[in-house]
Parts: structure tokens; sequence; C-alpha cells
């Protein structure tokens, strides 16, 4: 097999999105737009990819990071010029140049490998990927002669009646013999309204010297989307959303409103998980079988085993372990640690902790900067004060200890093996093992005192 090199254009500014936001980084499903792309080229082993930048450059660069490389189009002249940029490093290479427009990111591994597998069979000098649209309008449409091949593609304001009737239209998404690509460019001129060099140019320039032009056919529209405005965008990530649900629900996962339910494209989800309506999971998130996230709960980068349920709860950057139950409107912040079969309830916060297993949240709690052992019980109000104004300190709760509710535990501290802490005590000492700790004010009644402060409002 040949080489195949891509080159992914990526330069433009976007100015119909109407944001301060480069077009090619506007998320769908929560990833840039490019990143997708790139992230399906890359699936077809490429021996090399180039991303053509100019507005944003530097953010795009941070964003793709070394899964490409870069070409900088200083001067937006149109597509033509774009992939110009990559002569000095394509421009004597021979193989097949997959050119890729960057706001396209519904584009799939598969359609792409498909398209330049039938490049390669044709021995074709340029295919064009196009698709049937039920509403052409605007497209280029694919103009083939009677035995099917290309005789041309005309834009849909310079197309006849005739031509606009046509429903195959071309989706920018183009293969190229990578000789032919870089020696049709230099003849490609910028003499148009624009003063721009257009890639579909090319087409013309090679089928004139009596090379092969063909063209792929994909049976997914909406696939070849690209995305110029806001609309597009909703559109755009309308489409990804049912493509990624349908997908966990064909694997065994149940989604019980996929038209409410929100999930990443990076996410992993094993068989028998029920996920109620309103629910985000994004990032790199693996759920476990059998797991329940229960509606509008939002969970992202987090480990979450089986037989665990979340519900109505926030859990960010954490690693969540087996029969675990949390919420509901719990929040599991960034570097948490929950081990099996441990309880976080209601209105527990938990941030930088390891809970390990069998022990116990259950309710208006602030866990933060602590290690938790096994089957320890922490009270209603408990909170461990980890803050001294410049820097984080850590509490220690060994195994089987016991939290009275409305507890202080003042940082750096350690409750030791089995000990108690009594309820409403502000701790600023270890606790030995099995001892009790009671730390607040002796109890005062004064009696007969409301009688006395009657009497004294009353003069």
């Amino acid at each position: 097999m040949s080489e195949r090199f891509a080159v992914v254009l990526a330069a433009g500014q976007g100015t119909r999105m109407k944001s301060s936001l480069y077009k090619v980084l506007h998320p769908v499903c929560g990833k840039p737009m490019v990143q997708h792309v790139v992230d399906q080229l890359n699936v077809l082993q490429l021996s090399q990819l180039i991303t053509v930048v100019g507005f944003g450059a530097e953010k795009v660069k941070d964003e793709l990071g070394d899964a490409t490389e870069f070409v900088i189009q200083k001067e937006q002249l149109g597509t033509g010029h774009a992939v110009m940029q990559a002569e000095e490093m394509l421009g004597n290479r021979e193989g097949t140049t997959l050119v890729v427009c960057g706001d396209t990111p519904l584009l799939t591994s598969e359609t792409l490998e498909a398209f330049v597998s039938h490049h390669e069979n044709e021995q074709a000098k340029v295919s064009v990927l196009t698709a049937g649209a039920d509403d052409p309008t605007g497209y280029g449409r694919v103009v083939r002669n009677e035995s099917g091949e290309v005789e041309k593609i005309v834009e849909h304001k310079d197309a006849s009646e005739a031509e606009r009737a046509i429903k195959e239209i071309n989706t920018g998404t183009y293969c190229f013999d990578n000789q032919a690509l870089f020696q049709a460019l230099k003849n490609v001129s910028n003499d148009n309204v624009q003063g721009e060099y257009y890639l579909p140019d090319v087409i013309e320039i090679v089928k004139s010297r009596g090379e092969k032009i063909t063209a792929y056919q994909t049976s997914d529209f909406a696939e070849t989307m690209g995305v110029n405005d806001r609309v597009a965008l909703f559109r755009a990530e309308k489409h990804m959303r049912k493509r990624i649900n349908e997908k966990h629900m064909r694997n065994g996962v149940t989604v019980i409103n996929p038209e409410h339910t929100y999930i990443g494209p990076e996410v992993t989800i094993e068989q028998d998980v029920v996920i109620e309506p309103g629910c985000t999971i994004e990032g790199k998130t693996v759920i476990k079988t059998d797991a329940f996230i229960g509606a509008n709960t939002e969970i992202k980068n987090c480990e979450i085993g089986s037989g665990t349920a979340i519900k109505q709860s926030v859990a960010h950057d954490s690693k969540i372990g087996q029969h675990v139950k949390i919420g509901p409107f719990a929040h599991i912040r960034p570097d948490s640690d929950i081990k099996n079969d441990v309880k976080i309830g209601n209105f527990v916060e938990v941030k930088k902790a390891v809970f390990d297993e069998g022990s116990k949240a259950s309710h208006l709690s602030y866990i933060g900067d602590a290690e938790v052992g096994k089957e320890v019980n922490i009270g209603c109000g408990t909170i461990t004060v980890n803050y001294d104004g410049e820097n984080k300190h850590k509490t220690v709760i060994e195994d089987g200890a016991f939290i009275g509710c409305n507890s202080n535990l003042v940082a750096p501290v350690t409750i030791e093996k089995g000990a108690y802490v009594a309820a409403g005590s502000t701790i600023t000492k270890d606790v030995p093992e099995e001892a009790l700790s009671i730390a607040r004010s002796r109890q005062t009644n004064k009696e007969g005192y409301v009688e006395r402060l009657k009497n004294i409002r009353k003069k």
C-alpha cells in the first residue's frame, strides 16, 4: 500500500460564528470540532498528518498538541492556497493525500477509510467525497456522464436548471494523488470575485490533462455537515449526541430519554447501566456494569464501579468503587477516591479525599484533604477544617472511628482507630485509639432565665 497523508484545513476565523473563539475550536459534544477531525484521521494510520492553521494558530496548536504537525497560512487566500502551505512537507512525496476541513466534526474514520480505499482502487488522480441531499441548495453539484464518471463539479450559483436538480453534492473532502495535487496547485488562478485560490479548481486542471476523476458517495449526508454558524453547530451537536447515545444503547446501556442525555465521545459505558434523563457525562469517564446514574447527574473524568448508584449529584476527576451510594445532591470534587460499599449522602461534599471500604458520610458534611479508613461513620454536619488561610492540611480518620454530629476536625489532626468524637466537638489535637474525645463548652442551665427576661422587657 502506498503512503497516505492528510491535510486538515483549520486556518479560517469563522466570522459567521460571531464569536471570539476560533471556529474550529467550538466544541461538539464537549470536544473541539477540529479535534474530532484529527482523532478520526489518526485512526487511518497515516504517514503524515498536517493541520493548516491561521487565525488562533497558537490556541489550535495547544488544543491538538502532538496529534498533528502544523503549517501556517498567514493570509487566508482560499482553500487551494491553504493546501499550498503544506508543499514543503509533502510536495516531493508519492502517495495519497486526503484533504479534510476542520469544521466537519461528524466525519468518521470508517467513511474516510472507505473513501481513500475507493480512490486507490480506482487509481484516480482526484476523488471527491459526495453525499445525497434532499435539499441541495447552496451546494456544488456533482455532474456525471452516462458511464457514471465525474464530468465536473458546478457551484450552485453557476448551475443550470438541470444541474440544480441533481441531488449529489460535493462535501468539500477530497483525495488526491499527491504529485498531481501539488503540480496542479501551481496552475490554480485567483482570477475570481474573491481573489482566492480554490482547491476544487484542481479537479478541472487534472481532468484537462486526461486524468481520472472519481466520486465516492457516502450514505449519510449528516456525516459530511460543515459547521459555519451557531445553527449548524447545534445541528452537528444533535446528530453526534444521537450517534453516541444509540451506540451505547446498542451495546446494552439503558438510556431512558436519549434526547435529554448528554454523553461525550470518549465515555465508556458497560452493559446494564441505567442512565436517567438530564445527565451530562463527559471526558474519559468509565462506568462499569449495573451502575445507576440518576436524573440530572453531572459526571466528568470519573471511573465508576459496578453496582454503584449516583443520584442527582456532581462528580469530577475521581475514582468511585463498586456498590457505592452517592447522593442525592452530593458533590465529589477532583482527586477523590471512594472505595467499595461507601455511602456519600445528601449535601455531602468530598474533595481530594480517600474513603475506604464501608465508610459513611450520610448527610450535610464537608470532607476535604482527608484520609478516611474502613467502616468509619461521619455524623451529620461534620467538617474537616483543612485551610488555615495559606495552606491546606490533612485530616486522618482511621478504621472504625465514629465522628459525632456537628464536629469540626481542625487539620492537621488524626482520629485513631476505633476512637469516638462526641457530637458538637471542635477537635484540634490527635485522638488516641478507642478514646472518646469531647471538646465543647460545658452545658450550663440558667433556671428562671426566661421569666426574668420577660420582666426586664416589660419595664
